[in-house]
């Protein structure tokens, strides 16, 4: 308990906001033998011990497990690796955190969990994770190195000189765009908003002109989520101030950290006035991740900025544009834009939030969990995940995969969407694995989405991932950020004082210290010095 003992006294102020989050949701599972070459390398005697493991994942807000006489994919596990699998699931965001710290703390530490970068980095401090050397390995994940990371990826993801993170598999397109009511804008004769300007007019417009025609003024142009902690950077004010992505290497070969930034004093100001002007959604900083997209599906806010290819595609039961149809908005039509489009939308994807393992778990349980997740990174566990039963939701011919649209919406959709909750260790990416889907419910509209955002420009990323050296304390720089950021727009009559601020959050907090370091990665990644400008 020792190790465990700071992450137990952060919990303090936050247990008690969980009540009863999950424990609802938890489902358990089990699975017997090999589904590739790292589960058959498994010796036979560790077959025949039926072990219980305990994963904590995201998921969807909408998504749940069924019954298990409706959860094929947990028959399927318990058939292949003999195992009781209890899952605890919740959406990414801070009751996720919180819920799993307070695990941690009782010392319930889950076998394998997924976390934020932040968090991850404070488990591994103390003591909390497992070290992954020989554990996460290509003979040992075959799938995952072969289709989802690389090992030189694996080596700039670690942090405080230990081996004891590994990324979930990633998207490497980045689908992130705005999000607008096209019936909207029809009803009052406004044209795709192409600029700043432009993009705050339609926000004035569905605020105040009755977009929908009910005669209430009960609508808004825009909403995000803060979560109750931070700056959303969804806000188009980033984007108007030449903010794009989070980091970047500017054309100076400087690394930028956009909200600790200087040019964050424009930021702040402008998104003041743009909630000064009553178009954003009131709730916004307290909506928790995935809640802007409900009220936007239910009609409240008419734009939003969202992520995954598949967003408001016409058949997607987690997306605007199916949960608006549910929601009575009968005529919602929601469809890409970007006012940047033309001259960068964000920046290319690189390693995003670790998986772990528990440093309480003991070697079998460890090696179990390795050959499921590398079962889940393959072709037979991702397509069961994404598309369900072959032969029954879907036919294989080849390579081609063609989707029955009544099964699946038997078999899935009815029940709650629950791939989803199995679907979080991988992208619904099928071309990595040579695979095309045929899917009778990408529609003709589905295809123009895709089309559109993979048109956008998309800039270069810093080219590696962003870790910490020992004794750097990201989450309290990051935490101190926030808590700046919220009290000038909710207190300070203005932005100015963020000169001031930030020199704080660069010397007290250890700001610089970090980009410096983030910087010599960049530099590492980039063949050229790259350097951090503390008073950029």
């Amino acid at each position: 308990m020792k190790t465990l003992s700071k992450v137990a006294i952060s919990l303090v102020a936050s247990s008690l906001m969980l009540s009863a989050c999950s424990d609802s949701k938890k489902e358990s599972k089990s699975s017997t033998a090999p589904a590739n070459s790292a589960a058959t390398s498994a010796s036979s005697d560790a077959k025949k011990e039926k072990l219980d493991l305990k994963w904590m994942v995201i998921a969807d807000a909408s998504a749940q497990l069924p019954a298990a006489d409706k959860d094929f994919v947990k028959s399927v596990i318990e058939e292949k690796f003999n195992v009781k699998l209890n899952w605890t699931y919740l959406p990414n965001g801070q009751d996720y955190t919180t819920k799993l710290n307070t695990m941690i703390a009782s010392g319930d530490i889950p076998d394998v969990f997924y976390a934020d970068g932040i968090s991850s980095n404070n488990y591994i401090r103390d003591g909390v994770a497992r070290d992954l050397t020989g554990i996460v390995t290509p003979a040992k994940m075959p799938n995952y190195f072969k289709y989802w990371v690389t090992e030189a990826n694996l080596k700039t993801y670690q942090v405080q000189g230990a081996f004891k993170r590994a990324p979930v598999p990633y998207e490497t397109n980045y689908y992130r765009t705005f999000y607008i009511r096209k019936d909207w804008l029809d009803k009052l004769n406004l044209k795709m908003p192409t600029n700043y300007d432009e993009l705050v007019n339609v926000m004035k417009a569905f605020t105040f002109n009755d977009p929908d025609g009910n005669g209430k003024n009960d609508t808004y142009g825009f909403t995000a989520a803060g979560g109750g902690t931070s700056v959303s950077m969804d806000f188009p004010e980033f984007l108007k101030n030449g903010f794009v992505g989070d980091t970047y290497v500017d054309s100076n070969d400087q690394f930028i950290d956009v909200r600790t930034d200087i040019r964050m004093q424009g930021v702040l100001d402008d998104i003041k006035k743009l909630l000064d002007l009553k178009v954003v959604d009131p709730d916004w900083f307290l909506n928790k991740y995935g809640q802007h997209f409900d009220k936007a599906a239910q009609g409240k806010a008419g734009i939003v900025i969202g992520q995954g290819r598949d967003l408001a595609f016409d058949n997607n039961p987690a997306g605007l544009q199916m949960k608006s149809k549910q929601a009575g908005q009968t005529t919602a039509d929601w469809e890409p834009f970007h006012p940047w489009e033309k001259t960068g939308t964000w920046v290319e994807t690189i390693p995003g939030n670790p998986f772990m393992i528990s440093s309480k778990s003991s070697d079998a349980k460890v090696q179990r969990s390795i050959e499921i997740l590398d079962w889940l990174a393959g072709e037979e566990g991702f397509l069961l995940t994404r598309y369900g039963k072959e032969g029954v939701d879907y036919k294989r011919n080849g390579k081609n995969i063609e989707v029955n649209q009544e099964a699946y919406k038997k078999d899935v959709v009815d029940n709650n969407n629950f791939l989803e909750v199995y679907g979080w260790f991988t992208p619904r990416k099928p071309e990595v694995y040579g695979l095309n889907v045929i899917d009778p419910n990408i529609t003709e509209r589905d295809k123009k989405i895709i089309e559109k955002i993979n048109s956008y420009k998309i800039l270069p990323s810093v080219g590696t991932a962003l870790t910490v050296k020992e004794g750097m304390d990201l989450a309290a720089m990051r935490k101190r950020m926030n808590e700046l950021h919220v009290q000038i727009l909710f207190k300070d009559k203005d932005a100015s004082g963020w000169p001031q601020y930030r020199q704080e959050i660069m010397t007290k907090f250890g700001g610089k210290a970090i980009f410096d370091n983030y910087a010599e990665l960049a530099t590492a990644a980039k063949g050229k010095t790259i350097k951090f400008k503390s008073d950029n």
